[in-house]
């Protein structure tokens, strides 16, 4: 016998997995095919009545169910010299004032210089100056610090509302 028909001998061993994972997806599907209706049970123990139209309760004024945030960010872009916080609240104030309602999920920030740690330790400065600038909008905002090569003393922000 030559030693090529020997290494491509079939054994069942190498169905074994295969095997079991297709009679754990049969196993599955007749489990969940098994349950009942839940809501129908309940309809066909109830005696009917004649229908009744009420009228649909008012909307709540407050959403239930968890926030969502908007798909879309706000793009803010912020030019103020190293350190020079007074200037970037002052710029962060004006920038977010149509938004001063809403509440940030949070911010993106992507300082400006031609190093790593220089355009991120920017965006730190920005980010803090945020919660000087609007401390109700950022109080609980997730910011994150990057980088992007150019001029020092910019930064380009994406800020991300949660939704009304």
């Amino acid at each position: 016998m030559s030693p090529l028909k020997r290494r491509f001998r079939f054994t069942p061993l190498h169905l074994a997995g295969w095997l079991f994972a297709d009679m754990l997806l049969v196993l599955a599907l007749v489990s969940m095919g098994d349950r009942g209706d839940p809501l129908a049970a309940q309809a066909e123990a109830r005696p009917s009545k004649p229908a009744v139209v009420k009228p649909s309760p008012e909307p709540s004024p407050t959403p239930t169910g968890p926030r969502s945030v908007a798909r879309k960010p706000v793009k803010v872009r912020l030019t103020a010299a190293v350190g020079d916080t007074t200037r970037m609240v002052k710029q962060l104030r004006a920038a977010t004032a149509r938004y001063e309602e809403r509440e940030a999920a949070f911010v993106l920030t992507f300082g400006q210089a031609q190093e790593p740690g220089a355009g991120q330790a920017y965006a730190r400065d920005v980010n803090k100056a945020l919660r000087k600038a609007r401390p109700d909008m950022f109080t609980d905002a997730t910011t994150r610090d990057f980088w992007s090569d150019g001029p020092s003393g910019s930064a380009d922000l994406e800020i991300y509302f949660y939704t009304r």
